[in-house]
């Protein structure tokens, strides 16, 4: 069996007493001593450092970087900036999802794609199998490490050790080449949590440096750190898709409720088009809704969901969830069936919960 991968950052997280788990073949904290509930606090009153150097990074470069893109992607790259991001999921011919990424034009001929940990081998073998004209690709993960600094104090914290004036960068907008207290970064205005923050890159060497620099310059701000738990939750209270959950091989990005981030009429034919073209003609078994438990139950990752012993649907992510002190859950329920009821059934463990059918996100931040 394969040894389970190290981060740059697994030090640090050693010293602060996490609780190491093997995540997708990296050890990485799952939570630390402060526990899981008041990391969740502690990123929506101020702000928490994670470490996220598992995810992929792919450089993708040359005179049709663009045009390659254009036909991967189901969102539409055309009117994208340069040091602008965007979302999008990328599809299989039959429209179920290879993964969902972010996308960040540096130029025309230049990106730099983030990819989901546990699909950046599989990811990078589909994006070669597919290129086609001037176009070069890279897997920079080795290179890179990379921090989630997220939370209302994040600006703040991360404007004590960088010169570029953070409060003009805009959300889904990066710099490259930026001087984190002397170490070289991409700073991305983005985040996985539902709060405002930034996501720090830097090679490998400098990464100790960059850890030590921002978590000194956020213990005037009670920085703190936080681990995959509370960064699954936050996401949840965001109603972010999770690959693997809300999105697969099997589930396409309409049924996860992505239609903003699907450019069917874009004049580029790009993979899956016709098949979610005609998904969205004559429509589909299930469809991705927001629940929240009238009962105290935990609803679980495929916990059937039933009504009148009928099971029209299951959970595909489901917690406490700290910040609104309920349960809930994304789940995917028949769309007909989820339109006209108003509850459902959770069976949990040879019981059934009630749960009322409720919109998404479940958390919104006010700014």
């Amino acid at each position: 069996m394969t040894e389970a991968k190290k981060t740059p950052f697994f030090e640090k997280h050693v010293a602060l007493n996490g609780k190491i788990i093997d995540y997708n073949g990296w050890y990485l904290p799952v939570q630390f001593p402060q526990g899981l509930v008041e990391e969740v606090h502690d990123t929506r009153k101020r702000a928490t450092i994670c470490d996220v150097s598992h995810m992929g990074e792919v450089s993708v470069q040359g005179k049709d970087a663009e045009a390659y893109l254009q036909k991967i992607l189901v969102n539409d790259i055309s009117k994208v900036k340069d040091n602008s991001i965007i979302y999008s999921p990328v599809c299989y011919s039959h429209g179920g999802v290879v993964d969902d990424i972010l996308i960040y034009r540096i130029n025309s001929e230049n990106y730099f794609l983030v990819v989901n940990a546990a699909n950046t081998d599989k990811d990078y073998e589909w994006f070669q199998e597919n290129s086609f004209g001037d176009v070069r690709l890279q897997n920079l993960s080795p290179q890179y490490a990379q921090i989630a600094l997220q939370g209302p104090d994040s600006e703040a914290i991360l404007q004590e050790i960088t010169d570029i004036d953070l409060s003009e960068m805009k959300y889904y907008r990066f710099l490259t080449d930026v001087s984190v207290a002397g170490v070289n970064s991409i700073i991305s205005r983005t985040g996985y949590t539902g709060e405002d923050g930034f996501e720090v890159y830097c090679k490998t060497d400098g990464a100790s440096a960059l850890w030590d620099a921002v978590w000194d310059a956020g213990q005037q701000k009670q920085l703190s750190p936080a681990g995959l738990g509370s960064r699954d939750v936050l996401r949840l209270e965001a109603s972010l898709p999770l690959y693997g959950h809300e999105l697969s091989e099997e589930i396409t990005p309409l049924q996860a409720g992505l239609n903003r981030f699907v450019a069917l009429e874009k004049p580029v034919l790009f993979n899956g088009q016709e098949a979610l073209q005609k998904q969205k003609q004559e429509g589909f078994s299930r469809k991705l809704f927001g629940l929240e438990m009238l009962e105290r139950g935990v609803p679980r990752e495929g916990y059937p969901i039933v009504v009148d012993d009928q099971e029209i649907g299951w959970v595909s992510s489901g917690s406490y969830s700290p910040t609104l002190d309920k349960f809930i859950a994304m789940a995917f329920i028949d769309p007909e069936m989820g339109k006209q009821l108003e509850e459902v059934n959770i069976l949990i463990r040879k019981r059934t919960y009630r749960a009322k059918i409720t919109k998404m996100p479940f958390y919104r931040r006010d700014n």
